[in-house]
C-alpha cells in the first residue's frame, strides 16, 4: 500500500528481456541499497512492483524489477527505455502520515495528457482517461498519475484536469511531462467500491 507521495525519482539504467516475455528492469534510485530486501514492494510511476535484486555497498544504487506480460501490456511499463525517469515510492508503514491518499500500485490503464498550461507558480494538466474508468473520476476527488497522489480539478465526459504546485512539479517527472504523453493512473479505491456497491444493488 501507498501514499501517492513520491520519495525519489528513478532512472531505468537496464532492460533485459526474459523467456516467456518477462522483462527485468535495472532502476537507479538513492535509496539505500541496504534498506532495500529483496522481495520488497516499491512503486515505480505508480506500479506496484517487487525488488528481485539489490546492487551491491560498491555499485551505483539501484535495484531490479521483474515485469510479466499483463504488466507490459496494460501499463506504461512496456514503453520505458533505457534513462527514462519514473516516480518511485516506498511502501506506506503503520503509523506512517498517509500524506496523500491510499494507493494500492494496481493501475487500472492509461491515460493520455491532451494539454499543458503553464500557469504562474503551477501547470494545468488535461487528460483523457479509457471511457470505462470516466465514472470513477470527480472533481475534487483522488487520483493517482504515474504514482503521484493529485486531486481532480475539472471533469468533463472522459477527460480531466488537475492543478500542480511548484513542489510537485520539482520532485516529480511531471515537470517534464508534456501533451501525447500516457501516464499509468489508478483511480480512487473507494470510488471504484462505491460504484461497485451500487451495481449490485
Amino acid at each position: 500500500m501507498f501514499t501517492g507521495i513520491v520519495t525519489d525519482i528513478g532512472e531505468v539504467l537496464a532492460i533485459e528481456e526474459r523467456a516467456a516475455g518477462l522483462r527485468q528492469l535495472t532502476i537507479g534510485c538513492r535509496y539505500d541499497p541496504a534498506s532495500i530486501a529483496l522481495g520488497a514492494s516499491i512503486a515505480c510511476a505508480g506500479v506496484c512492483m517487487t525488488a528481485v535484486a539489490v546492487a551491491g555497498p560498491d555499485e551505483r544504487p539501484s535495484f531490479c524489477v521483474d515485469a510479466a506480460a499483463e504488466t507490459l501490456a496494460v501499463t506504461t511499463v512496456g514503453r520505458w527505455i533505457k534513462g527514462t525517469h519514473i516516480n518511485l515510492e516506498r511502501p506506506l508503514k503503520i503509523g506512517d502520515e498517509l500524506g496523500g491518499h491510499l494507493v494500492s500500485g494496481h493501475v487500472d490503464g492509461i491515460a493520455v495528457a491532451l494539454s499543458r498550461e503553464d500557469l504562474p507558480d503551477m501547470a494545468r494538466l488535461t487528460f483523457r482517461v479509457p471511457t470505462p474508468l470516466a465514472r470513477f473520476i470527480a472533481p475534487k476527488g483522488s487520483v493517482a498519475l504515474d504514482g503521484v497522489s493529485l486531486t481532480v480539478n475539472e471533469v468533463e465526459a472522459d477527460t480531466f484536469s488537475v492543478l500542480l504546485i511548484p513542489h510537485t512539479l520539482q520532485v516529480t517527472t511531471f515537470a517534464g511531462l508534456r501533451a501525447d504523453d500516457a501516464v499509468n493512473i489508478e483511480v480512487d479505491m473507494m470510488a471504484r467500491y462505491a460504484a461497485r456497491l451500487t451495481e449490485t444493488k
